[in-house]
């Protein structure tokens, strides 16, 4: 008798994960569609990480690990090894630890999976990827566009929709249309791959939440848009037979207070710049400390452990700085990696930390006017704004744009050095498990969510929707 035939595992049930950063419970009731299907499916609070920033927040979510063990400690950190603080890093090989597809094939083995513009894509073991990616030519310009895996993908994309709208993803210029994007890219990637997971990131609500506030009436119409962006994936997603989950990094909450805590550092002579013609660039190699600000903390970097006393006596009084985290600290809430700032800084509830070392604006690198995110040495939200102080900001804009339009060398100085008129930000843990300003997480199975789901849940609650776990 010959042997039976072996039996196969039951195929996975498709996924799509969206990432909607900033939906908060404040946000739903404006959002019909996702209200919906939170109606229809399940509903919970999420606990995020520490820090609430993008970047650490989905490499918890894929790897169920906190930062300690998967080393993503912020958007950015000092490169210790280069002299450099770096933000903002596209490369997968950054993260650490068991990725969410790579426990579904050890399962599944053709488990398919497309990364639509969640972070560390590049290099990543996935199927089909989308990121942002400019192209910088060598003349010094840069101009909008993607990077795709396979590369026919992006041809294919850039035909359908266009090129990819950088200028609308982040900067001045920031808002919906980006965001729409990335959904017709995800919808045309669903009907014409059918991976059986799709993640999708949409960045739409950190731009007026940021700007406004949560509870400002421009946001709650940010929140309308954007549910009505999401209408046609929802639509199809549900007609395929794939579970939607919706999640969120974070939730944005009130501020109206920067914290400069790198000139409280210069100040007290720790923080060391040089200077070249006029202006002045922070020296990390040379500096006792200094800090790298990422929304509400800051990684406080001690070049010398015998400095850490005069750094804490520094920032004691500083308004706006809740806490220093130190060894223990970090500890507690899963930061104690090597890549951490020797110090931890917490902002108050209603502040957020700036970059800014300077003290005379005269004397201010030319990239602090500009969207420069990999020049800056920490998060700089002002370039959501254009300089209220400049009656001729927008003429100048228009001007360099029609020099980008020619092929010529642009330079799109409009971000303000003041950073004030901003009142949303994160990076905090929410204040309580029932804030209207902490992140979700929706599903569209029925009873699939049961109470507060933890950042580090996420990767086997995935697992087990998909049916590999």
């Amino acid at each position: 008798m010959s042997d039976p035939a072996p039996v196969s595992a039951p195929a996975p049930t498709p996924l799509l994960v969206l990432d909607v950063v900033g939906l908060t419970p404040r946000l739903l009731p404006h959002m019909p569609h996702l209200s919906a299907l939170a109606r229809s499916g399940s509903q919970a609070p999420l606990s995020t990480v520490l820090p609430a920033v993008t970047c650490t927040a989905q490499t918890t979510f894929l790897t169920g690990t906190l930062p300690a063990e998967h080393g993503i400690v912020g958007n950015g950190w000092y490169f210790r090894d280069l002299g450099d603080v770096l933000l903002w890093r596209q490369h997968n090989g950054l993260v650490s630890g068991d990725r969410l597809w790579d426990a579904a094939r050890r399962t599944h083995p053709g488990y398919t999976v497309a990364n639509i513009c969640w972070w560390y894509a590049m290099g990543a073991d996935t199927d089909i990827t989308v990121t942002p990616r400019p192209v910088y030519y060598a003349d010094g310009r840069k101009e909008p566009d993607c990077y795709t895996r396979p590369p026919a993908l992006h041809d294919e994309l850039t035909e359908k929709f266009g090129t990819f709208p950088l200028f609308h993803f982040w900067g001045p210029g920031a808002d919906l249309v980006s965001s729409r994007w990335i959904v017709d890219a995800t919808r045309h990637i669903l009907r014409t791959r059918r991976p059986d997971l799709a993640l999708c990131y949409v960045p739409h609500l950190d731009y007026d939440l940021q700007r406004f506030g949560p509870d400002d009436p421009r946001s709650f119409r940010a929140a309308a848009a954007l549910d009505t962006v999401l209408a046609p994936l929802l639509a199809e997603a549900r007609a395929e037979g794939r579970t939607v989950v919706v999640l969120s990094e974070y939730g944005i909450t009130r501020v109206d207070r920067p914290v400069d805590i790198n000139r409280a550092l210069r100040r007290a002579g720790l923080l060391e710049v040089h200077t070249q013609d006029g202006m002045e660039y922070l020296d990390p190699m040379t500096s006792r400390a200094f800090a790298v600000a990422d929304h509400q903390i800051a990684h406080v970097y001690v070049r010398r452990p015998t400095d850490l006393p005069a750094v804490r006596e520094a920032l004691a009084d500083l308004p706006g700085l809740e806490r220093l985290l130190d060894d223990a600290g970090k500890k507690e809430h899963g930061l104690d990696h090597p890549r951490s700032g020797e110090l931890v800084a917490l902002a108050e509830p209603d502040s957020w930390f700036t970059y800014y070392y300077w003290l005379d604006d005269a004397r201010a690198p030319d990239f602090a006017r500009l969207v420069e995110i990999h020049r800056k040495p920490g998060y700089d939200p002002a370039e959501l704004l254009m300089d209220p102080l400049d009656p001729y900001v927008r003429v100048k804009a228009a001007r360099e744009l029609a020099r980008k339009k020619l092929g010529m060398r642009y330079r799109l100085a409009v971000v303000p050095l003041d950073p004030s008129p901003l009142r949303g930000s994160h990076g905090r843990l929410p204040a309580s498990v029932d804030s209207p300003d902490g992140p979700l997480i929706l599903c569209s199975t029925p009873r699939a969510l049961d109470g507060r789901v933890a950042a580090t849940d996420v990767k086997n609650l995935l697992l087990r929707l998909a049916g590999v776990d």
